[in-house]
C-alpha cells in the first residue's frame, strides 16, 4: 500500500493523462491490466492509485517505488513499452514524474 510521509525512503511517481471521455475507460482498463499483469509484479513496485476527474479529462496515476531505479527498470520492459505505446495512442499524453513529499497534512 502506499504510504505518504515525509522523508520516506522510496520515489513516489506521479503521471497525469490528459484523455477525452469517449476514451477514459479505455485507458483506464489498460491502465488496470497493466498494474495487475505486469506493474505491482515488478521488482521495487509498493502500491498505485488510479484517480479521474469528474469531467474524465484527466487520470492521475499515484505510485510508489522502493527507488527510482525500479521504476526505470520496469519502463524499460519490452512488455511495458508495448503497453505505452498503446496507451499512449488512445490519449493526448502523458508524463511521469518523480517527486519526493515534501509535507503531509491530516
Amino acid at each position: 500500500m502506499p504510504t505518504i510521509s515525509k522523508g520516506a525512503a522510496l520515489q513516489t511517481v506521479i503521471t497525469t493523462f490528459e484523455v477525452t471521455p469517449g476514451t477514459c475507460q479505455d485507458i483506464l482498463d489498460e491502465l488496470v491490466d497493466a498494474y495487475e499483469a505486469v506493474i505491482s509484479k515488478q521488482p521495487g513496485f509498493i502500491g498505485a492509485g488510479l484517480h479521474v476527474n469528474d469531467a474524465q479529462t484527466r487520470i492521475a496515476n499515484y505510485s510508489q517505488w522502493e527507488k527510482r531505479e525500479d521504476f526505470q527498470a520496469m519502463l524499460r520492459t519490452e512488455e511495458m513499452r508495448v503497453r505505452n505505446r498503446r496507451i499512449n495512442a488512445l490519449c493526448k499524453g502523458f508524463e511521469p514524474v518523480m517527486y519526493d513529499v515534501a509535507g503531509v497534512f491530516g
